[in-house]
């Protein structure tokens, strides 16, 4: 395993950080406990030590999965993140959203979920138009002040927004996002223009979810049709693997692959670990033979030309995941 530091954080964690929504009983796709253990142990094999979920998740049951098996593990090598903004495993008017009382309500559930006194990295899951952010980020402070959390970190917005945060934060001394969970993969780069270079300047870890674009950079762009997950994924209206260039970046992935003797989700996730904007892929998996195979791409050793060959088709498409 290879490992990085998470932004300014100063917490060392691997390049892999295994995502648990797939943990749960929401989806037919999902994992029940016992299969959700034993993804979890084969990562901890791997030395894998970044794990993220969220209250939403199976309204919990990822949280309660992921925590009852770091329960039987040494507490202190792991870092745990989880997210608050929408529903966990009651649905009210005040489960949604980022005001004090659902912050701090969500954050006492999700804790006591964990089995946990303190929660590594504590994210918003997207922006609450609702709130004012000043009262998010006070009640995210208190939280890191009574110790129920170490470091908070924010997910796909808008650039100017996660500025707007920064600014609040240091004018007001409180705690400020040290990390960015965005989407970000081969068929979908538009946080380029402006989130990434912001992460840069104010050292903010990265952590793209759905790095493989939620399969689509797994298979030829025939098949990725034809899978379980992918029908979830139209189903939701997912449009970002339409892009003018998708195709053709697929192709690529697809020839890459045959000459590296590898995965096509080994060449989009070398391209992941290699790629300067980014800290940590979230790689969310079902399956301890795609678990083994992620950890193998760390060795795929991409040359700039191939890189700049897997780039080169890409065009701007729709934005998406900020709301």
């Amino acid at each position: 395993m290879e490992y990085t530091t998470l932004g300014s954080t100063g917490m060392e964690v691997s390049k892999i950080c295994l995502g648990c929504m797939s943990f749960g009983s929401g989806h037919d796709w999902m994992l029940d406990e016992d299969e959700g253990r034993e993804l979890v142990e084969r990562a901890i094999d791997h030395g894998i030590n970044f794990f993220d979920t969220a209250n939403t998740y199976s309204a919990g049951e990822s949280e309660a999965i992921l925590g009852n098996v770091l329960s039987e593990y040494d507490r202190d090598r792991q870092v745990v993140a989880t997210k608050v903004r929408f529903s966990g495993a009651t649905d009210h008017r005040n489960a949604v959203g980022l005001s004090r009382k659902t912050i701090e309500q969500e954050l006492e559930h999700s804790l006591d979920r964990l089995g946990m006194d303190t929660v590594d990295l504590y994210q918003i899951h997207r922006w609450d138009y609702s709130t004012p952010i000043e009262t998010t980020l006070h009640a995210l402070d208190d939280a890191v002040h009574r110790g129920d959390v170490r470091h908070i970190g924010a997910s796909s917005m808008w650039a100017h927004q996660f500025e707007h945060a920064l600014d609040v934060a240091d004018d007001h001394g409180l705690a400020r996002f040290e990390t960015m969970q965005d989407l970000y993969h081969l068929a979908y780069r538009e946080e380029e223009r402006e989130m990434l270079p912001v992460c840069r300047r104010e050292n903010v870890g990265v952590m793209p979810w759905s790095p493989l674009g939620a399969g689509y950079l797994t298979r030829p762009h025939a098949e990725f049709a034809t899978t379980t997950r992918s029908e979830h994924e139209l189903d939701e209206g997912v449009p970002y693997h339409e892009g003018p260039g998708s195709e053709a970046i697929n192709d690529r992935v697809q020839e890459l692959a045959d000459e590296y003797d590898a995965t096509m989700a080994q060449i989009a996730l070398a391209w992941q670990f290699q790629n300067e904007n980014v800290d940590a892929p979230i790689v969310g998996t079902s399956s301890i033979e795609h678990l083994d195979a992620a950890v193998a791409a760390l060795d795929i050793d991409l040359s700039d030309s191939d890189v700049e060959y897997l780039e080169a088709p890409y065009h701007p498409v729709a934005i998406y995941g900020h709301d």
